[in-house]
């Protein structure tokens, strides 16, 4: 806490706060069963006992949320309970644009979800203009003088969304939560957060939106999920944005909640579909030091017009290994993954045309919109490529207008039924038949 700790104990005696307990344990017949209260993890594969120098005893700490922090059994967690935040009530909404018929719509849906404390899930295809279909129940709950959450499992979708909320919402207090970020303001009305940042919060927002609610790593995670029910409060709507819903996902809101279906781009242009072609041997061929035919020939083609591309691997070793060919044509080609510290910075040098395309694992499949992108895909028929990740990556295609169109290659070693999937399903769109639920 950054606060001393007579004031910290000043709190406490007044009821502001309260300490619990970071980890508890209860005995069992199967032996002592763990409980992080800050995760809500309860995977005993995820404790880890050792002798702990401050309680001078055996002590258990949680693995599952380590990042941030360690969380053992004697450690003490505080928790808020005094008088509640209030925020202010009269807020500008400063958006230029305008909905189209079916992006109205579907905002008055979610609207009315939103005042009856139910849950909803906006079904939108990419490059749909989800985002801008957020800002009207935002500025409802805002107005109302409520809390809000736009959380995403992944940092780059918050990197991309933080400025649009910033300018969409100029009086008011916003801040982006993620690892690393330097905070300002803990207690603003607007918080945007990897869902990972709401291990941090109880009870806390009165509406939640949950971006890009069938990414990885939060429909793997029970944790994460059980994190954004923990952040909300007990009658505070929590709703998923997506363009390609898990089936749990849409069989939660069929039964508890509302849906939303969009099924063309903002700009009314189809969805770009997939083209497949073979590339034989291309590991064999990256390993020799050698951009395989094709892809070269791809590559050189956007090179030659100018045209920003991403090309996405499926295996870091691979993209780093094939990451000095490339910069062989172009020396300003780099890769990003997962753990670069620089990928926001690289990723924004591709935004301003600084340098011409990024090699990129399925971190960018998501979240990002460069105008005029053309993408390629090597080794499509990967199974970290599946119908969702095939149809996100094909999605940063012709997002923008006049840029409504462009090449979405999948090289491949055979096609998959997820290539198939993926295909059919935005053909399906393209015929405005909408998504099948």
């Amino acid at each position: 806490m950054p606060f001393p700790p007579e004031l910290i104990e000043e709190a406490m005696e007044q009821g502001c706060i309260r300490a619990i307990e970071g980890v508890t344990a209860k005995k069992t017949w199967l032996g002592t069963r763990y409980t992080c209260s800050r995760c809500l993890n309860e995977n005993q594969t995820n404790f880890t006992t050792f002798q702990c120098a401050l309680c001078e005893s055996t002590c258990a700490y949680c693995r599952n949320c380590l990042k941030m922090g360690r969380v053992s059994q004697c450690s003490e967690l505080l928790v808020w309970t005094g008088r509640a935040l209030t925020f202010p009530t009269s807020h500008r909404m400063d958006w230029q644009g305008n909905l189209t018929p079916a992006q109205q719509k579907a905002t008055n849906e979610l609207l009315e979800s939103t005042k009856q404390g139910m849950s909803h899930l906006l079904y939108a295809v990419c490059g749909s203009g989800k985002t801008e279909m957020l800002f009207q129940p935002i500025h409802y709950l805002l107005n109302e003088g409520k809390r809000v959450c736009l959380a995403a499992p992944r940092v780059d979708v918050i990197l991309e969304l933080l400025p649009r909320l910033k300018t969409a919402f100029p009086d008011t207090v916003v801040e982006a939560l993620y690892g690393g970020a330097e905070v300002e303001h803990f207690d603003a009305q607007l918080i945007l957060a990897t869902t990972h940042q709401l291990y941090r919060f109880h009870e806390a927002f009165d509406a939640i939106f949950v971006d890009e609610a069938d990414a990885f790593p939060y429909t793997a995670d029970e944790t994460l999920q059980q994190a954004v029910r923990k952040a909300a409060k007990a009658d505070a709507p929590i709703h998923f944005v997506t363009a390609t819903p898990s089936a749990q996902l849409l069989a939660m809101n069929k039964k508890a909640g509302n849906i939303s279906v969009l099924a063309r781009r903002y700009h009314g242009k189809p969805l770009p579909e997939p083209r497949n072609e073979a590339l034989w041997n291309y590991e064999t061929q990256l390993k020799k030091k050698r951009i395989p035919k094709k892809l070269l020939n791809w590559t050189q083609e956007r090179l030659n017009k100018q045209q920003p591309f991403l090309i996405f691997f499926h295996q870091i070793e691979l993209m780093e290994l094939a990451e000095p060919l490339f910069q062989q044509l172009d020396g300003r080609i780099c890769a990003v993954h997962a753990e670069h510290t620089n990928r926001k910075e690289r990723v924004q040098l591709l935004r301003e045309k600084e340098i011409p395309g990024l090699l990129t694992t399925t971190i960018l499949e998501r979240g990002i919109t460069i105008p005029n992108v053309q993408v390629a895909v090597v080794g499509a028929e990967q199974t970290i490529f599946n119908k969702g990740a095939l149809i996100q990556i094909g999605g940063r295609v012709g997002r923008s207008v006049p840029y409504t169109s462009g090449d979405f290659v999948l090289f491949h070693q055979g096609i998959t039924s997820a290539m198939d999937e993926a295909k059919q399903e935005i053909r399906k769109l393209n015929k405005q038949e909408g998504p099948s639920l």
